[in-house]
């Protein structure tokens, strides 16, 4: 049997990163397919001439990079998005005319007046003092209507268990690089945010798949990577699960809360698209209150620009929480924040959800006419739907070709995580479009692209 042998560079810099940079190259070339598995680092060694040690600093160089996952008792493999940009938002300018159907958008035209906010506002006594340094935590009026707005979430919570932060990715990598350290495992999903994976390779965290079925995680396959690995902490979206729209059922959320408890997890919980599902499930957290972090998002129910999220949190991960703002951005902006909670308590957010509810259905009702038979999951007021994509498409071969026909679409390649194949999908925005004519063109398309052949 042939053992694979990348081709080194000998240049100036450490063997290590050249082995993962031949690695890097060999994965974009074709030459190491997803899922293909490495040779042990002592075969590889040997292959190679070098010391056991350069190849595992090697291999996990490569890791960093996502390129391959390593698995305790079974080996290194390609990761299945290691050739797949796992970013959201692209940094190059979208062709003209591109319809967006991949970013989901909180339906922006129906966020709240701020002109009319700012008057209000403008009339305080003192609103200079929002232009002023303040408590890395947020104020306390601030926090106060934190708490309330978690309780929209079925969180209780008081003032005092409140972190303000820009925004939920702002509150993510608070949670993670406040109460993890690099090289920690992170148990997620096989199918996770690709927000997650991008953050969590920048803080040197190591993500674990974890299996999925129709109900959401598999509480024996955590249990199995818990006992494998020397896992910390725990990532979930049981609301509305992004990409696949799973609501994780009580009995699920019940024993996936044990197995958080016996095996000393910190528990984070994200639902970022739980307010679009009415009929909400009591969070996981509620379960195990003194290890849960809760996040409780403004973006895609309020207003995005805002940068708005409100952590929940047991009072000793608080303070390592607050010191993360700090080392990141000092304070949420007390400006915004003062919106938000205006906003939340005046009644406002709760309509403005509602008016998205609204649209999101008209707009799932669309698909559900144009999408007819194609097999798809959703939510009836959800802002995006998972389509299962018929044989022998991929996700990757749809998100390219609909690329050139001038729709954007996310496939699922960009969520999956690990060495285990991604499943014939694609995740499929409702709201990305500022119009129904625009989305319904859109659809047209994928339906169109799909009837053919890639």
């Amino acid at each position: 049997m042939t053992i694979y042998a990348p081709a080194l560079v000998r240049g100036e810099g450490p063997l290590y990163v050249e082995l993962a940079d031949a690695i890097e190259r060999d994965i974009t070339a074709g030459t190491l397919a997803p899922g293909e598995r490495l040779p042990t680092h002592r075969d590889l060694a040997d292959a190679l001439r070098l010391n056991v040690s350069t190849v595992t600093r090697g291999y996990r160089e490569a890791e960093k990079r996502g390129l391959v996952s390593a698995t305790v008792g079974r080996g290194t493999f390609v990761t299945s998005d290691a050739v797949t940009n796992s970013a959201m938002v692209s940094f190059e300018p979208s062709a003209p005319g591109m319809l967006e159907l991949g970013l989901i958008a909180p339906l922006d035209h129906l966020d709240p007046e701020i002109s009319e906010g700012f008057k209000r506002i403008a009339r305080r006594k003192d609103p200079s003092a929002l232009l002023r340094y303040s408590d890395p935590r947020g104020q306390a009026e601030h926090r106060r209507a934190g708490a309330l707005w978690a309780e929209r979430y079925g969180v209780p919570a008081k003032a005092e268990d409140i972190i303000v932060c820009a925004g939920s990715q702002h509150a993510l990598t608070c949670a993670l690089g406040g109460l993890l350290k690099p090289g920690d495992r992170v148990a997620v999903d096989r199918l996770t945010y690709p927000g997650l994976k991008t953050l969590a390779a920048m803080l040197g965290l190591r993500l674990v798949s974890i299996a999925m079925d129709e109900h959401g995680m598999v509480p024996d396959s955590l249990d199995a990577a818990c006992r494998r690995d020397e896992i910390k902490a725990l990532y979930l979206m049981p609301g509305v699960h992004n990409p696949t729209t799973i609501s994780m059922p009580e009995p699920r959320r019940n024993d996936i809360a044990r197995l958080a408890d016996k095996h000393d997890l910190i528990l984070i919980e994200d639902d970022a698209y739980d307010l679009t599902d009415p009929g909400r499930i009591e969070p996981v957290g509620n379960r195990v209150p003194r290890r849960s972090v809760y996040i409780a998002g403004m973006s895609k129910s309020l207003a995005a620009g805002l940068r708005v999220a409100f952590v929940v949190a047991p009072q000793p991960m608080l303070k390592p929480l607050a010191q993360a703002v700090l080392n990141t951005i000092w304070m949420a902006p007390p400006l915004n924040v003062e919106l938000t909670a205006m906003w939340i308590t005046d009644g406002t957010a709760d309509r403005v959800v509602a008016a998205k509810q609204a649209e999101a259905a008209r707009r799932y009702m669309l698909a559900c006419d144009i999408l007819d038979g194609l097999r798809f999951h959703g939510k009836p007021t959800g802002f995006f739907l998972w389509l299962e994509l018929p044989e022998p498409w991929t996700g990757h071969a749809l998100e390219q070709t609909a690329a050139q026909q001038g729709v954007n679409v996310f496939g699922a390649e960009k969520f999956v995580v690990g060495q285990n194949p991604a499943p014939r999908a694609a995740r499929v925005s409702l709201t990305g479009t500022e119009s129904l004519d625009q989305l319904r063109q859109g659809l047209v398309t994928l339906r169109e692209i799909l009837r053919g052949r890639p």
